[in-house]
């Protein structure tokens, strides 16, 4: 396979903050989504597809061929479109093979069932540590890097790294790992798998928020700025005092606003749950669960 550069051609999503991506091979007409969005009404308990769209009519504008559909993890922030855009434009939707951890523990939280399976089987491959695929004539290398969540995985593919939750812009840090199955402890040594890649490699980001006193929203970075600058790992800090300060801070947030639909819709591979007896579609609100 072709060492080329890829094209990274970025869309974010203000209503929840999200940073999806198109990765396209420059020598042919393949291309992947990372990290697609479904618009969600929470109040209203209303999709719909605006964000998904603008990446269809993107694709089909320059006559692109959709191969791959990736999740970096189960979101807790925002919906995948992921089934939708497999519906319109083909593609296959992949993900981490520990989202089967992913879906024991959510499982049982929102109480899905027996018919709910909890293998990872509703994608269409499962990604494990060191595999590799194909988007046209660039190869995707898959890290583990749990820790926000058990099922987090980076994307590397040339000079780039797709790397989910795991940092933020280095003005912001780093995820929580809170989260059922999440781990400070792996988080850190994750994020050290992705420090250990070329200073140059541009790190792409599933979140941005905006740290007190910047202006723009930014979801690029490299491994350079962040080794030098990330205000929770930058500069060598120790496993023992990231661990320490991001459980001390983990203990302090809420939880985020969209977290209940997105799991349950999320762990499913983007589809929503079975329909009940009168036909409708539910979100189940667990009470004093999470």
């Amino acid at each position: 396979m072709s060492a080329s550069a890829p094209e990274v051609h970025s869309y974010f999503d203000e209503a929840t903050n999200t940073a999806c991506y198109i990765l396209k091979d420059p020598n042919s007409s393949s291309c992947a989504i990372i990290d697609s969005v479904l618009d969600f009404d929470m109040a209203a308990g209303r999709t719909h597809t605006a964000h998904a769209d603008m990446l269809i009519s993107e694709i089909r504008k320059n006559d692109w061929s959709l191969e791959w559909i990736v999740e970096t993890h189960v979101h807790a922030d925002h919906l995948s479109a992921a089934p939708y855009l497999a519906r319109e434009l083909g593609g296959k939707i992949a993900i981490g093979s520990n989202i089967d951890a992913v879906q024991k523990v959510f499982g049982k939280v929102f109480n899905a069932g027996t018919e709910f399976q909890m293998d990872g089987s509703q994608f269409d491959r499962l990604l494990d540590d060191g595999d590799r695929f194909d988007v046209g004539g660039l190869e995707v290398s898959v890290i583990h890097t749990p820790g926000h969540t058990p099922a987090c995985v980076t994307y590397v593919v040339g000079d780039a790294a797709f790397i989910g939750d795991t940092l933020f812009m280095p003005d912001f840090g780093t995820a929580r790992a809170d989260f059922p199955g999440g781990s400070a402890t792996d988080l850190y040594k994750s994020i050290q798998k992705i420090l250990s890649l070329p200073d140059e490699t541009r790190l792409f980001l599933c979140h941005d928020y905006k740290a007190p006193g910047r202006d723009e929203f930014c979801w690029q970075t490299t491994v350079a700025e962040q080794k030098a600058r990330n205000i929770h790992v930058g500069g060598g800090k120790t496993e023992e005092e990231f661990v320490s300060f991001r459980t001390e801070r983990d203990a302090q947030l809420g939880m985020p606003k969209l977290i209940i639909p997105s799991i349950q819709v999320n762990m499913r591979a983007g589809q929503m749950p079975p329909a009940e007896d009168d036909g409708g579609v539910y979100l189940k609100v667990p009470i004093n669960r999470l």
